[in-house]
């Protein structure tokens, strides 16, 4: 049973553009992580919500993405870059119905 991983953003109002480009090169790179499939970054394009920036990632089994979340690389991601750069966030894990 596939799992996708998503999450929506806001940055902090005093992170610069190349602190944003850092983060995303860092958000990039979890995709080196063994079970991450399907990777994909991106910037928010309607006005239906407040967040402006999101993320989504696949992993084939819920066993995976657990690795995934205890794996050093992620921890040093939520460490160096999302605690201290993003105001504002909602994470959704979602297994595949159909």
């Amino acid at each position: 049973m596939s799992l996708r991983h998503a999450g929506i953003f806001n940055f902090k109002a005093t992170v610069s553009e190349s602190q944003k480009h850092e983060f995303f090169v860092a958000l990039k790179a979890l995709e080196e992580i063994n079970g991450v499939e399907k990777m994909e970054v991106s910037r928010q394009t309607s006005p239906k919500n407040k967040f402006k920036y999101g993320f989504s990632m696949e992993f084939a089994s819920p066993e995976l993405y657990q690795a995934y979340s205890i794996h050093p690389q992620h921890d040093a991601f939520v460490q160096d870059f999302f605690i201290p750069l993003v105001d504002d966030f909602m994470e959704i894990d979602t297994e595949q119905l159909m």
